[in-house]
């Protein structure tokens, strides 16, 4: 696979990663309600800023980045599908998909420095080392 296509991909994950945060965000209820909506927030804010860096990204070296939800459908292995309302079911699918993510960046990383580009190799492992963080206080929400 070529770097052009791999950050599509992963731009496409992130806007639907995007969209499915606000859901989260707007739906949420419950005794936790106050803490929970403003921790989507943060995610979903997070993505938007990952998401915008890597189609600059790709941009400055010289591909397009996808940009309409259905590329983004078509692209993203990230599931749009869910009617999660829990805090538990959420915290099981944003493990499921920060999972994912941060395992298609690590080859993102060999991908980007086989073809010398470290400077996309850097921004992916900065986004998997904030990935790894999130999945680590995720599954502490689960605990108990």
């Amino acid at each position: 696979m070529k770097l052009h296509s791999f950050l599509n991909e992963r731009i496409a994950d992130l806007g639907v990663m995007y969209f499915k945060l606000h859901r989260y965000h707007w739906y949420v209820e419950g005794p936790h309600f106050y803490g929970l909506h403003e921790k989507y927030e943060e995610l979903y804010d997070e993505a938007t800023e990952i998401f915008d860096e890597f189609a600059e990204r790709l941009l400055a070296i010289g591909g397009a980045p996808a940009s309409t939800m259905k590329e983004y459908l078509a692209l993203s292995k990230i599931s749009e599908e869910g009617k999660e309302v829990t805090p538990e079911a959420i915290f099981e699918t944003l493990i499921k998909d920060y999972s994912y993510m941060a395992s298609a960046l690590k080859e993102g990383i060999e991908l980007a420095e086989g073809e010398r580009d470290m400077a996309t190799a850097d921004m992916f492992v900065e986004t998997v080392s904030t990935f790894e963080k999130h999945l680590w206080m995720f599954k502490q929400s689960l605990k108990g």
